[in-house]
């Protein structure tokens, strides 16, 4: 586009209202964003200087146009890019351009639903011992609960024989640690030079080295075995570039694994923790769940054609990710001018769509706000798949949604046939940061 172009941007959000509601925006930005959008339209704007723009999003066509369409002129942001690859170093949630695509290619196979296949075995005995310890006829904070099952699935499908306990301890602790101070950092810009003086910085950085050393050596060790085992590090070990024929270097396989740690394990929890209590404060969904499993166990003990007839937990685990889904929102910057819907807008414009409000759009969803599985059964499903982005959309969706899937209906059926669930509280709390967290979801689960 020339300089003569003329750019327009949706309705702007004055700079002052923003810094006005600055602090509130910082704690919980979820309701600042919706006043915005029933103020302002499905899209608005806020302009940064003279010439600066960052846009808002709930408009599909604008989700469907920068993850999709015109994909190729979008990169991620620096949020994305920078904060997080300080930390993550550079695997698939960090890189872009040539680079990312190549990494992508590389590990895509290892994903492929005939290797998923290989491990559900792995994570189904994983899952059942998870569950056998669930505390019984008393509330419990869900999310602490569902955190451990999903971290402990991710990292005994990564390293199946590691006896690596200690270690799948420290690396959680540290993740948890580290994504903490990073919401500070993104959400407190201006503290930037408190966090160094401080040496707020330097210890996270620290124990970021300190995870890369432990995956390190959990790496080192299967290759000195020499053993073949039904894992994902084994899957990712045998990866070959198409251009070389090599596979990963140490350095960008640990980058990798730590970007499945972390993708992995905190979005299944959160997805998990909605679904559980929505069934709890559902018991007729809860019910049509149940006898499904059971209908499904008399017609065959095989777990991979048990998943495949999960239709209706499905459709719950897809309804519960529309209300909350689990990565919340995602940001985009244009590499060129472009002109977007019926917006015209300058390269380097940063573009934020928030799939949790784009999920609750009256626009799209008939009831918005109400839990409602059948949106994703027979006919309705078609229609709703075109508004719902759990996993987002385009060349970037997350590699391990099929993994993670699998891993969410084995833990739905497991729960659901042992245990009946109950929750008192008819409100939901959460905290919108790299995902959706949910805060004091409690429920509590009675043997059947």
């Amino acid at each position: 586009m020339s300089d003569k172009f003329k750019y327009n941007y949706p309705q702007k959000l004055s700079l002052l209202r923003f810094f006005k509601d600055a602090e509130g925006v910082r704690r919980n930005p979820i309701p600042f964003h919706k006043r915005y959008f029933e103020k302002f339209g499905d899209s608005f704007s806020i302009r940064i200087g003279f010439s600066k723009y960052i846009i808002l999003s709930r408009d599909n066509e604008i989700a469907q146009h920068i993850l999709v369409k015109n994909q190729k002129n979008y990169n991620k942001s620096k949020f994305q890019s920078v904060y997080l690859s300080k930390y993550l170093g550079k695997g698939l949630l960090t890189s872009d351009g040539d680079f990312w695509l190549k990494q992508r290619r590389l590990i895509q196979p290892a994903f492929h639903k005939q290797k998923m296949n290989q491990l559900v075995d792995n994570m189904n005995g994983t899952i059942a011992s998870e569950v056998n310890n669930l505390v019984e006829e008393r509330p419990i904070d869900l999310f602490p609960v569902m955190s451990n099952l999903a971290f402990n699935v991710v990292a005994k499908s990564l390293f199946q024989l590691s006896n690596a306990e200690d270690k799948f301890h420290r690396i959680k602790f540290i993740i948890e640690e580290v994504q903490n101070f990073l919401i500070k950092e993104i959400r407190l810009p201006h503290k930037a030079w408190w966090f160094s003086l401080s040496g707020q910085v330097k210890k996270h950085l620290k124990l970021a080295e300190e995870n890369n050393a432990i995956i390190k050596e959990i790496i080192e060790e299967r290759k000195a075995s020499n053993e073949e085992i039904n894992d994902l590090l084994n899957m990712l070990l045998e990866t070959r570039y198409e251009d070389t024929g090599e596979s990963m270097s140490i350095e960008q396989l640990i980058d990798e694994i730590k970007v499945l740690f972390i993708a992995g394990h905190e979005t299944t929890a959160n997805a998990l923790t909605f679904t559980l209590y929505l069934l709890a404060r559902n018991p007729e969904v809860q019910q049509k769940v149940f006898e499904e499993i059971i209908e499904i166990e008399s017609q065959t003990s095989n777990s991979i054609e048990q998943l495949q007839k999960m239709v209706y937990t499905n459709a719950v685990l897809n309804e519960s990710m529309r209300l909350y889904p689990p990565a919340w929102i995602t940001d985009r910057q244009n590499l060129e001018d472009d002109a977007l819907a019926e917006f015209k807008i300058k390269k380097d414009t940063l573009i934020g769509v928030s799939f949790y409000e784009l999920h609750r759009n009256p626009k799209y969803w008939n009831n918005p706000d109400e839990f409602i599985p059948e949106r994703f059964l027979g006919e309705q499903k078609k229609e709703s798949m075109q508004y719902f982005y759990p996993f987002g959309a385009g060349p970037r969706m997350c590699i391990g949604t099929g993994f993670a899937i699998y891993e969410m209906c084995l833990t739905i059926s497991q729960i659901v046939k042992k245990y009946t669930i109950k929750a008192d509280n008819d409100t939901v709390q959460f905290n919108p940061l790299i995902t959706l967290k949910p805060i004091n979801v409690e429920v509590s689960f009675s043997k059947r």
